[in-house]
C-alpha cells in the first residue's frame, strides 16, 4: 500500500503596498473629521478626538499599508477611492494576489504552470464571480488545473492551507497556491473612533507542495486542525442583497449614514474574553495530540489582530511571557490584514530557524473561526 503524499509549505510570498499611514497622520485626519461633525451637530454627544497613545495602547499598531492613502486621510471622504476597471482589465484584488503568488513562485523556483490549483482565500472578495481564484488563475498563465474562492474572515488562510493539504494527501494535486489579497481598508468605517486605527492592506501566497517536488528547504506540515463557533461580536453585513433593503439604492453605503452598520463591526472587550482561551487551548490541545507541547515551539506566527491577544495566547501557550524572538509581531507596522497576518509573521521570520526547529501558524477571528498549522523545517 503506497503512502499518501506529505504536504509541505514550499515558498511564500508577499506584496506590500507602498503607501503608509502612521498613527499621527491618521490621528489627525480623524480629529479634524470630529471637530466638523461637532461644529455641524451643535446639541448632540460630541465626538472624542483619538490619539495615538490610545491606538497603540488599546492595539499595538503604529501604521497601516494601504492601497488609497490620500482619500482615506481626507475629512470629507475618509476611505479609499479605487477607480472602477473594465472586465478586460485586471481587477485590483487578482492584481494584488498575482503579484504576492509570483513572489512566492519564484522564490521556489517553480513555473505558474506547473500549479495544479489556486484557492483565494481572503476575508472580503472584490465580486460574487467569477472567482478570484479562476482570475488570479488566467492572470498568472496557468493552462490547466482550477481555481475557487474560500472566505472564512481572519482564518482563511489557515483553513486554505489545510484544505491544500489535503488535496495533496489525497493525491488530486501535487501544487497549490493560497493566496490571500485582503482590501481590509474597504471594510473599515474611518469615522469610527473605536476601530479606525484597525485595519490594512496586503497580499500573501503559500506554495503547498508535495514533498517529493518542494525545493530543498522547505516547511513540512506536521498537522492542521480548523475550529468554528458562531458569535455575532465581530460582523460584517455587506453583501449583494443590501440593494434589496426596502429604502436603500444599493448605489453607495456612506460612513456616516444610517447604513454604515453594513461595514465592519465588533464588540472588541467581549472579543478578547472569549477568543484568548478559546484559540489558547486549540494550540494546546492540538499539539498535546502532536506528541507536542509549548517547550517544543521554536517560533509562534500567531494572527496579527492586538498585541495584548497575542500575548496573552502565547503565555497561556509557552507557559511564559513570549520573547519577540518566540513570538514575533507585524502587527506595528502593517495592522491588522485579516487573513494575511500570520503569514506576513510567517514571511518575515522564519529565515533564522535551523532545520528540525517546529513552529506553530495560527489565525483567529470573525465567525469565531480559528486555524492552527503545526510545522517543522527541513533544511
Amino acid at each position: 500500500m503506497s503512502q499518501s503524499p506529505i504536504p509541505v509549505i514550499s515558498a511564500t510570498g508577499l506584496y506590500t503596498p507602498p503607501e503608509s499611514i502612521s498613527n499621527e497622520e491618521l490621528v489627525a485626519s480623524y480629529n479634524a473629521y470630529a471637530d466638523q461633525y461637532n461644529a455641524a451637530h451643535p446639541g448632540e454627544e460630541p465626538l472624542i478626538h483619538s490619539s495615538v497613545e490610545f491606538i497603540e495602547k488599546a492595539s499595538g499598531i503604529k501604521s497601516r499599508h494601504v492601497i488609497s492613502k490620500a482619500p482615506i486621510l481626507d475629512p470629507d471622504i475618509m476611505g479609499p477611492r479605487i477607480a472602477p476597471r473594465g472586465n478586460d482589465e485586471i481587477s485590483v484584488m487578482a492584481e494584488m494576489g498575482v503579484a504576492a503568488c509570483n513572489a512566492a513562485l519564484a522564490a521556489a523556483g517553480r513555473d505558474a504552470k506547473d500549479v495544479d490549483a489556486v484557492l483565494c482565500a481572503a476575508s472580503n472578495m472584490q465580486r460574487g464571480y467569477p472567482a478570484m481564484a479562476v482570475e488570479i488563475q488566467a492572470a498568472l498563465g496557468m493552462e490547466h488545473g482550477f481555481g475557487f474562492d474560500m472566505n472564512v474572515a481572519c482564518s482563511s488562510a489557515t483553513f486554505g492551507i489545510q484544505t491544500a493539504a489535503d488535496y495533496i494527501r489525497s493525491g488530486n494535486a501535487k501544487s497549490v497556491l493560497v493566496v490571500s489579497p485582503e482590501i481590509t481598508s474597504g471594510h473599515l468605517n474611518w469615522r469610527d473612533r473605536d476601530s479606525h486605527f484597525i485595519f490594512g492592506d496586503v497580499a500573501t501566497a503559500l506554495l503547498i507542495e508535495a514533498k517529493d517536488i518542494a525545493p530543498a528547504v522547505h516547511w513540512e506540515i506536521l498537522g492542521t486542525r480548523l475550529k468554528t463557533q458562531f458569535s455575532n461580536n465581530i460582523r460584517n453585513n455587506f453583501g449583494f442583497l443590501n440593494r434589496a433593503h426596502p429604502g436603500e439604492d444599493g448605489v453607495a453605503i456612506e460612513q456616516d449614514s444610517p447604513a454604515s452598520d453594513k461595514l465592519f463591526m465588533q464588540e472588541g472587550r467581549k472579543v478578547f474574553k472569549e477568543v484568548v482561551p478559546m484559540v489558547a487551548e486549540m494550540i494546546i490541545d492540538h499539539a498535546r495530540a502532536l506528541g507536542l507541547s509549548g517547550a517544543d515551539l521554536r517560533r509562534m506566527w500567531l494572527h496579527q489582530a492586538n498585541a495584548g491577544m497575542n500575548r496573552l495566547i502565547a503565555q497561556r501557550v509557552l507557559g511564559h511571557e513570549a520573547s519577540a524572538d518566540e513570538s514575533p509581531t507585524v502587527l506595528d507596522t502593517y495592522g491588522n490584514t485579516s487573513s494575511a497576518g500570520s503569514i506576513i509573521a510567517f514571511h518575515k521570520h522564519n529565515e533564522d530557524m535551523a532545520g528540525g526547529d517546529t513552529g506553530l501558524i495560527c489565525s483567529f477571528g470573525a465567525g469565531y473561526s480559528a486555524g492552527t498549522v503545526f510545522v517543522r523545517k527541513v533544511a
